[in-house]
């Protein structure tokens, strides 16, 4: 299994010395080799859904699109050369006009993930989280004056000089734990989820809390679950869906005597490792996405035995 979980491992160099120079974005007008990704209403511009590798446009298309954006983003470089993320949402039709002639379809990252290489994965990611804050942010939410993008697009600041605020892109921090009990784990479903998926516990970190807590916190209240001993952090991923930041953890209970809240949970079962090898992978019952860190916690503990 890959060291690091999907949509993590960036391959880009964020060259982060560099961004606050001034003229970083006339460097796409310049002339100079430069790749430029389109994103449009939280979608990217893509061959097609079944070989859906991301379409970077360079030289003077390129350009045209950065003049169409709402907001650019400079992503990093690769072998020295920058590539960019622009948003163009306004566009009510961007294959008719802007990128008219390039092919390709707009598709949402979640749905194309299972079959995007590692490194694409990453930077679709990158480029999705921050386009949407900028979307979020163009308002000061100290004064409430207009911001401006700033920092190659990693930050943005209030154009109102007695202000002048800077905002940068958040990152929501949330626990994502398989709960053991002996030889089973527990795994639950939302009402929402598409029928027959099942996954681990999960919620957000409140402030003041530590990751450990939040992990004893949610287990309590969504299971009615006591952890004993200390949650053990595994790892985390990166979840622009819209802006988390998963942080894995494995939690043992002292008993499997479960206490639903149904305000978070449709219904939860605790599971052998033997049930979920059978897993029927259908509308009866699946497991978390393959590219999930979700997915990643159950499947290394069905391999401890």
């Amino acid at each position: 299994m890959p060291a690091t979980n999907f949509y993590s491992g960036y391959p880009l160099h964020r060259a982060h010395s560099r961004r606050a120079e001034a003229g970083w974005l006339q460097a796409i007008q310049s002339g100079r080799d430069v790749r430029v990704l389109a994103l449009w209403r939280n979608r990217h511009h893509v061959q097609d859904e079944v070989t859906p590798q991301p379409l970077w446009q360079q030289g003077a298309l390129a350009r045209e699109i950065v003049k169409s954006a709402d907001d650019t983003v400079f992503l990093g470089e690769r072998d020295a050369v920058p590539h960019y993320a622009c948003d163009i949402s306004a566009a009510d039709d961007p294959l008719a006009d802007i990128l008219a002639g390039t092919g390709g379809v707009f598709a949402d990252l979640r749905s194309l993930a299972p079959l995007v290489t590692r490194d694409d994965g990453a930077i679709m990611a990158a480029a999705r989280g921050l386009l949407y804050w900028h979307r979020r942010a163009r308002w000061c939410g100290k004064c409430g004056s207009p911001t401006s993008s700033i920092d190659a697009g990693h930050a943005r600041v209030c154009d109102r000089p007695t202000c002048g605020e800077r905002w940068f892109p958040r990152v929501d921090p949330a626990v994502i734990m398989l709960v053991t009990h002996k030889d089973r784990c527990l795994l639950g479903r939302q009402a929402t989820w598409p029928p027959g998926m099942h996954s681990t516990l999960a919620g957000f970190v409140e402030i003041g809390e530590s990751m450990e807590e939040t992990v004893i916190r949610e287990v309590a209240e969504e299971a009615g679950l006591r952890v004993i001993g200390r949650p053990e952090y595994r790892h985390s991923q990166p979840w622009p869906f819209p802006s988390s930041l998963m942080l894995g953890f494995r939690a043992e209970t002292a008993d499997d005597q479960l206490q639903i809240d149904k305000d978070e949970l449709e219904q939860a079962s605790w599971f052998t490792r033997e049930e979920l090898r059978a897993s029927p992978e259908n509308e009866t019952f699946r497991l978390p996405g393959k590219v999930s860190i979700a997915r990643r916690l159950v499947e290394e503990w069905i391999s401890e035995a």
